[in-house]
């Protein structure tokens, strides 16, 4: 069954939802002081329309505000490749990035900036707003490759272990008010690729990563200004049976959720959402200038 058969049965007990996010609302895409964004490695979107009611800290922000099970992958749809897609917004011959674990672009990007990074969404903040204070928070290696660190000013990872990251990054959010902060979280992926996409454990690993969102998203209600804050949901990619990194739409689907202010609240986006579309989507809500270089488009617009 199509992942937009469940939406209606998955948020029916709060409201109807409506149909669509309209022209009006989106010329009226508010403008924010804070992103956070939460990511989660290898969160499918089969699982929350096959498991309603299992992670209700994702439906609260699903009804909070906007949101697709749709957002869709590049290819392959692998982590390092996607993630940076989601920070670069563009693909990979463009960027460079082009397999699971990538370290180095394999292919040369068509531009870099001061960094030596194709553009990137925490580069243009550095440049368009020197004094924002920025961070990254990852389980995962692998992102430390991905974003302009130096144009960062805190960088952490804590090796695989997604408590200490939520904790980590709580505690940045409350001590710096930061202008815009990602969280990686590891899992389900280790889940998925140890046990299975779609099985019970894989579901219990989602289960504690919809947690650690209710703690992250928490932390931005009472720490942060909740008017001038958006947070955003997302992950990489999805899978299939062990593996992940083909063509199927359980692998390619994810969800992205956007809550915020003047974000229409239990609204499902008609659009099609690409992983390239996060970073104008950030751009947008800080209104930040788009590099020429990007080709995605906010998903608010």
């Amino acid at each position: 069954m199509h992942p937009k058969h469940y939406l209606t049965g998955l948020l029916a007990f709060t409201a109807v939802l409506s149909s669509g996010m309209t022209d009006t609302a989106a010329a009226k895409a508010p403008k924010m002081k804070h992103v956070v964004m939460i990511g989660s490695d290898g969160f499918s979107a089969e699982v929350v329309t096959k498991n309603p009611g299992k992670f209700p800290n994702l439906e609260r922000m699903m009804r909070d505000g906007s949101y697709t099970l749709e957002a869709r992958s590049v290819l392959p749809s692998s982590s390092a490749i996607n993630w940076a897609t989601l920070l670069m917004e563009a693909g990979s011959e463009m960027h460079g990035f082009t397999e699971w674990g990538s370290k180095t672009p394999e292919v040369e990007p068509i531009y870099v900036n001061q960094w030596g990074f194709f553009p990137g969404i925490f580069g243009e903040v550095r440049q368009q707003m020197p004094e924002a204070v920025t961070g990254v928070v990852y389980s995962w290696d692998g992102i430390g490759y991905l974003f302009e660190k130096d144009a960062v000013d805190y960088a952490l990872s804590t090796d695989s272990d997604d408590d200490e990251a939520t904790r980590k990054f709580c505690a940045f959010l409350k001590e710096k008010q930061p202008t815009l902060a990602f969280i990686h979280l590891a899992q389900p992926d280790g889940a998925g690729h140890s046990i299975g996409w779609m099985t019970p454990e894989y579901v219990a690993a989602c289960q504690k990563i919809d947690s650690l969102v209710g703690v992250i998203y928490d932390c931005v209600q009472q720490h942060m200004d909740p008017k001038s804050t958006a947070v955003i949901f997302t992950s990489d990619h999805g899978g299939k049976g062990m593996v992940h990194g083909g063509k199927t739409m359980v692998e390619m689907e994810t969800p992205y959720v956007i809550v915020g202010r003047g974000i229409p609240a239990n609204q499902p986006i008609e659009r099609i959402v690409m992983r390239y579309d996060n970073a104008p989507t950030i751009a947008h809500l800080l209104r930040l200038k788009a590099p020429e270089q990007w080709y995605g488009k906010s998903v608010l617009r």
